[in-house]
């Protein structure tokens, strides 16, 4: 069965698939690093939320903040340049023409405030828009991976004086999964690709909503942000962190007080768990942009997974942390570069990586 949605209701389900998310106070730490095993990495965050957190449904950039606090908790030297407005569903599209203009954003969400005053960059946050002479509230928005191509082509230099390439960039925390076929659509996705072009290792982290997909709990961030600062830092520990290919690393609700299963090596699904839908206004030339949802129970079309694998299935299904290598060659039959880093990598995840 499939079911469409109205795109002003469920746009946050697509979110994850792409969505956006707004700040709230902040719950008390659950467990505060007992080292710094991330001392002297130099992280560029981005997302495709942007960085505004200001929205009641925490789907325009809560996570972004949730990410940058764990990773400077961590020890992280983070930097973050991310869109100006929510870019949900660009993929890897950029702007070919005009002027970004990155503006550090001096008021910070609260109970974030702080979260990176004792590194070196200060946990700088820029957001970037398209135009000069500064950013409006409505000013146009470059997408994710505008923002990661703008600071590692010379935006962290001019910026926070950062000499060379970051050592890693991370991109979310997602407002919803970004799983299935909605991986292709996706900003967050899209913008850790942008920095393995440019041969800086990169991690894609989305978290699911709520029952609902309408809401995105901060406890799931909260959660997610941790468990990927240990995640990372066990990567650097094991000389793994690598450009040959990204990882997307999907995180389950856990709002209700369930706990995440340990993370599972995934391919991305084949199937859709959302999908765009096209509805003709009586007659005439308009069609309404509206979202299909499936409903899990279809025997045929685009909503079937093949994948026994699929990251949908072991997120949704079962609830476990599901981590998928991610490339940006498109060529199909291609032999798998970096085979050995790849199993190294997956070796990690299903017998080392830490558990939620």
């Amino acid at each position: 069965m499939r079911r469409t949605l109205a795109l002003t209701t469920a746009a946050a389900v697509l979110a994850g698939l792409g969505a956006t998310a707004y700040a709230t106070t902040p719950t008390a730490d659950r467990t505060k690093p007992a080292s710094r095993p991330l001392a002297g990495l130099r992280i560029l965050l981005s997302n495709d939320d942007s960085m505004r957190a200001a929205k009641a449904s925490n789907s325009d950039g809560l996570g972004l903040y949730e990410l940058r606090r764990a990773m400077c908790a961590a020890g992280a030297d983070v930097v973050v340049m991310a869109p100006w407005q929510v870019q949900s569903g660009k993929g890897t599209a950029v702007t070919n023409g005009g002027v970004l203009t990155a503006q550090r954003r001096t008021a910070l969400p609260a109970g974030y405030e702080n979260d990176c005053v004792g590194a070196p960059s200060g946990g700088a946050v820029f957001g970037v828009c398209l135009g000069e002479g500064g950013c409006a509230p409505d000013s146009p928005s470059a997408t994710p991976a505008d923002t990661v191509k703008l600071a590692l082509r010379g935006g962290l230099t001019a910026k926070v004086g950062w000499r060379g390439a970051p050592d890693l960039v991370l991109t979310g925390i997602n407002s919803g999964p970004n799983i299935a076929a909605s991986v292709n659509d996706s900003g967050t996705v899209g913008a850790a690709v942008a920095a393995i072009d440019q041969e800086v290792p990169a991690i894609a982290f989305s978290s699911s909503g709520d029952e609902s997909q309408l809401y995105f709990p901060r406890e799931n961030y909260r959660a997610h942000a941790e468990f990927g600062a240990r995640f990372v830092a066990g990567l650097k520990e094991r000389g793994l962190l690598t450009s040959a290919f990204a990882l997307k690393v999907d995180y389950p609700d856990v709002s209700a007080g369930q706990r995440a299963g340990a993370p599972v090596w995934t391919r991305v699904g084949d199937g859709a768990v959302v999908y765009h839908a096209y509805e003709q206004r009586g007659s005439g030339d308009a069609f309404d942009i509206t979202l299909g949802l499936c409903e899990g129970d279809e025997s045929e079309g685009e909503c079937v997974e093949n994948r026994a694998d699929a990251d949908s299935t072991w997120l949704l299904g079962e609830g476990h942390v599901t981590v998928a290598p991610i490339t940006w060659d498109r060529t199909y039959g291609t032999p798998v570069d970096a085979r050995r880093e790849l199993k190294a990598v997956q070796r990690y995840v299903e017998r080392e990586a830490p558990r939620p």
